[in-house]
């Protein structure tokens, strides 16, 4: 098995030898269904595991600029010809023919002819798809499979997530903890744009308590613009009212829109300003909408990280892998119930020995007095017990302490003096 690359072989494209595999076409394939299934449902003779890992790597370390060979539909490959905008892609093609409308567009340089659904995807895909990015992204679910099959702890499911965005972060402590928020939610797509302290940023690293991956996995972008330029749906944070005719959601909706996207193959992304100010309106005027958090109105400015982590706790609450604490090979999930560690609850007939435990002593030391308010007093009080729903370990504990009021036993070790 080998990456080959010539320039004879597929236009240059590198393909996996045996069989002629397109890497990118494979990648494409992990990244949208995961690597076990493309082992055997690619298409063709089966591919092994070692060879799909191959080929993801070559891709992600962007082998592919040494061997000088792009694959078709890579914007790398875009780049590599000198294809700047739309009109220098429209020039290189001999026709391009669009499907929904019928447009035919002829008087390009080229010999081949094009077929694009509509003007707008050809608007939106004419550069080319990022496959090293989604390369990459396919490794980042694999290291994290492993990592939490070596602790022990509960798979999560392989699906898409929103890119986060800061733009003009001014602090590297504050991308790190934003990085540790990201990563209790199980959000790793972290984006920068023009961060102040530069990056990569050891700063950042520290602060994120072990979500190394993500700052590692982080990318820096020189405009907001260049961040989303990817990204089929966006969403903007900010406390403030703006004057633009863009839709206002809480995080709840966003979340919602973007689940609904992601499903049908879209990517999604939420923005976030810097610390001081938030986000300019010129970066708001690039969302599609337009993202509040119910606050105090008097003080609404929220912490970096604690927008990201509201917007991530909105994100996976409603997750088939989330939990109540965390999960490892010690530790179960949690659930939203009283714990009785390893007891029962008490049945009637303790609660009831225990009330006439105490109210027979209480009647000793005359507390239960005058007579005619004792049935009041004694209702009360079993009522006051029974809200708490003891346990059978509970009831013999408050029987034990009232014995030990009664007689005067003294617990623990004897002094003398």
């Amino acid at each position: 098995m080998s990456i080959v690359s010539r320039s004879e072989l597929n236009g240059g494209e590198p393909t996996l030898e045996p069989g002629g595999v397109v890497v990118a076409r494979l990648v494409d394939y992990c990244y949208a269904v995961g690597p076990q299934q493309a082992q055997t449902h690619f298409g063709g003779p089966p591919i092994a595991e070692a060879e799909v890992l191959a080929a993801i790597t070559y891709c992600a370390d962007r082998a592919c600029d040494t061997a000088l060979a792009r694959c078709a539909g890579c914007r790398l490959r875009t780049e590599a010809d000198g294809i700047e905008s739309l009109d220098g892609w429209c020039q290189r093609a001999g026709t391009i023919e669009v499907e929904q409308s019928g447009l035919r567009i002829v008087g390009g340089s080229g010999t081949q002819a094009a077929r694009v659904p509509s003007l707008e995807d050809l608007a939106r895909t004419w550069s080319g798809e990022e496959y090293w990015f989604l390369a990459r992204r396919v490794l980042r679910r694999l290291r994290r499979e492993e990592t939490r099959a070596a602790k022990g702890a509960m798979p999560q499911a392989d699906r898409p997530t929103p890119a986060f965005v800061l733009v003009a972060p001014q602090m590297a402590d504050n991308i790190g903890m934003v990085a540790r928020a990201m990563a209790n939610f199980a959000l790793d797509e972290l984006r920068l744009v023009a961060p102040r302290d530069g990056w990569p940023n050891e700063k950042a690293r520290a602060a994120a308590s072990g979500a190394h991956a993500i700052i590692d996995d982080a990318v820096a972008y020189g405009t907001t613009q260049e961040a989303i330029g990817d990204l089929h749906w966006v969403c903007a944070t900010t406390a403030r009212q703006r004057e633009l005719a863009k839709p206002v959601m809480s995080f709840e909706m966003a979340v919602g829109e973007m689940r609904r996207r992601l499903a049908a193959g879209q990517r999604c992304g939420v923005l976030f300003g810097p610390e001081r100010a938030g986000l300019e309106s010129d970066d708001v005027a690039l969302a599609d909408a337009i993202v509040m958090a119910p606050v105090n109105p008097r003080f609404a400015s929220i912490n970096l990280a604690q927008s990201v982590l509201l917007m991530g706790y909105e994100w996976f609450k409603g997750m088939e892998e989330a939990t109540l604490g965390r999960v490892t090979q010690f530790d179960q999930a949690g659930e939203a119930r009283p714990h009785t560690h390893g007891t029962r609850p008490a049945s009637r007939s303790e609660l009831i020995g225990f009330f006439e435990h105490l109210e027979r002593e209480l009647d000793a030391k005359g507390f239960l007095f005058p007579p005619h308010k004792r049935p009041v007093m004694v209702r009360n009080m079993r009522t006051m017990f029974e809200r708490m729903e003891a346990t059978e370990q509970e009831v013999r504990t408050l029987r034990g302490i009232v014995a030990a009021l009664v007689h005067g036993k003294r617990w623990g070790r004897s002094t003398t003096g």
